[in-house]
């Protein structure tokens, strides 16, 4: 058997993406996501393409099951290369309406679904003895904050503030610790971000996405596979050097 990445959240969006290019890296790929259908089809899709690949239903918010996940695409695929925390979810609603419940799901999955990622990724990469890459869903809004996502915002930083420390902790293994930053990329998640925001700000949402382009210095949405090439990169012996990294892939709209 080759070597496996599991990426969470691909069952769809930037994560589908990343699971075709990581597979054309000559990964086998671990397909792991929440909706039984998506997934399915996409690890069916890139079988029928002719790559090892097996979908895993999971919600990244229990610990239990993502170290579970790991042992299970290690036995079906072989050994643990890289593992993409890419699950995420989002809602739209001012700091002083947004739901507890939402808040609490959300911190469930973006940041403590992360860290479980992390948890057992790295548990097993010290196992295997010879390092490995973790690669975390940050965004744009983890290094400037995005108004009426208070939520998600909190918790990109919170991703890129663990992916500073677990880089700095687990260097010594040989285990490297880094994360991408979208800006707007045009995914389902994207659809309903933007549909809730033009009904806060009362506009269509053909306006409301016309106003997010004046924002793109690059003058276009990125597409979710302009954010797998940066996954790809991570992934690579090119970046073997790169530790505790969060990459803005955003078509310049924020410089730092």
């Amino acid at each position: 058997m080759g070597k496996t990445a599991i990426i969470t959240g691909a069952g769809q969006g930037i994560g589908e993406a990343t699971a075709y290019r990581l597979a054309k890296d000559g990964f086998n790929i671990a397909v792991a996501d929440i909706n039984e259908q998506t997934v399915t089809q996409v690890a069916q899709n890139l079988r029928d393409q002719g790559f090892e690949a097996k979908a895993y239903i999971i919600d990244v918010s229990d610990r239990e099951a993502v170290f579970q996940l790991v042992e299970d695409a290690i036995n079906d695929l072989g050994e643990l290369a890289v593992f993409v925390n890419n699950a995420g979810v989002a809602f739209i609603d001012s700091v002083i309406d947004s739901d507890p419940d939402k808040i609490s799901r959300l911190f469930d999955v973006n940041l403590k679904g992360t860290y479980w990622g992390i948890q057992a990724a790295a548990t097993k990469f010290k196992a295997q003895g010879h390092g490995g890459r973790i690669i975390n869903a940050a965004s744009l809004a983890s290094v400037e904050a995005s108004a009426l996502q208070s939520a998600y915002s909190a918790s990109k930083f919170g991703i890129r503030g663990l992916t500073q420390s677990a880089a700095k902790e687990l260097a010594a293994d040989q285990i490297t610790v880094n994360s991408y930053s979208p800006g707007i990329v045009r995914t389902p998640l994207r659809d309903s971000i933007d549909a809730r925001t033009a009904e806060i700000k009362g506009l269509s949402v053909p306006e409301q996405q016309a106003n997010c382009l004046t924002e793109i210095g690059l003058g276009r949405e990125g597409t979710p596979a302009d954010v797998a090439e940066v996954i790809a990169w991570f992934a690579s012996p090119n970046a073997a050097y790169i530790t505790g990294q969060t990459m803005l892939v955003d078509g310049g709209m924020h410089f730092s």
